[in-house]
């Protein structure tokens, strides 16, 4: 993914494997220290091979295609569905005000999971546009094998916005990931979309925003890298200078555990106030 030195915000979106080991294997996944800042994390984290991650999900996703799983969640295929209900209405929310139209941005969307796994719910939909922001390696991908009439790739933040005008942003287990999370909900917050929605997000109750080193199992692949777990009360704070708060949700994920901090996997729904009544 592109960098944007002009709004100094930096990007590391990592594995959409490890969301997938998450949710099946839940404990195996461990956390590790406390760190001051990004870099002094990075120090401590090993990357991970983007090459065999894009592999992976687009198997898993021309899988879904060929009609031999029914839908596919950070590169693991499902045979029966588990739809992200809480997501899709802020969607068809957004459709209905919208005169039946609905532009997404899908922020670190993969190849089109979501994309793919709630379209069958869009069918009246009048006009789609399903734009996804990632690493450009994905982007490559995802014109080759996904791209259609309705989904298309960008890997730079600023182009999508330029060739598109988003009604609603989704923000599906990236934010922790991301060296400045709130730089980027400020630059989206500042462009006025109405409907911003932060899924499969990790919280906790302590006093502050905590970063750490999320380290992958053996048995996927050698990688670790750093993790942000938030303060509930802060990153609201951020949003709601712009928008007002609609709901809260649990998300897939459930909880996890970090020393004697336990972690909660929560979604958020959020309206401009310039859209608000």
């Amino acid at each position: 993914m592109n960098y944007s030195s002009k709004n100094n915000i930096k990007y590391f979106i990592p594995p959409v494997l490890i969301d997938a080991y998450r949710y099946l294997r839940g404990t195996d996944i461990r956390f590790s220290g406390v760190y001051g800042s990004w870099d002094e994390a990075m120090a401590h984290a090993s990357g991970y091979d983007s090459e065999i991650i894009v592999e992976k999900v687009k198997d898993a996703l021309l899988k879904v295609q060929r009609g031999e799983a029914v839908y596919e969640r950070d590169s693991v295929v499902f045979h029966r569905s588990e739809y992200p209900f809480p997501l899709l209405a802020a969607l068809l929310r957004s459709a209905l005000v919208n005169g039946g139209e609905l532009n997404v941005l899908d922020y670190g969307g993969s190849l089109g999971s979501t994309y793919f796994h709630l379209r069958k719910f869009l069918p009246e939909i009048k006009l789609l546009r399903w734009n996804i922001v990632e690493q450009s390696i994905f982007v490559r991908y995802g014109k080759r094998f996904f791209e259609n009439d309705e989904l298309n790739f960008f890997d730079n933040f600023d182009l999508c916005i330029k060739d598109n005008r988003p009604d609603i942003v989704i923000l599906s287990g990236v934010l922790q990931y991301i060296e400045d999370p709130y730089g980027l909900l400020d630059k989206i917050a500042n462009l006025d979309i109405r409907s911003i929605v932060i899924d499969r997000t990790p919280f906790s109750d302590a006093n502050s925003d905590i970063l750490t080193i999320e380290i992958v199992p053996s048995s996927i692949y050698q990688a670790s890298y750093p993790f942000w777990i938030f303060n509930d009360k802060i990153l609201l704070a951020q949003l709601r200078r712009n928008y007002n708060y609609i709901a809260e949700f649990p998300a897939i994920d459930g909880m996890m555990k970090h020393a004697n901090l336990t972690i909660y996997f929560k979604g958020h729904i959020f309206e401009s106030k310039l859209f608000s009544k």
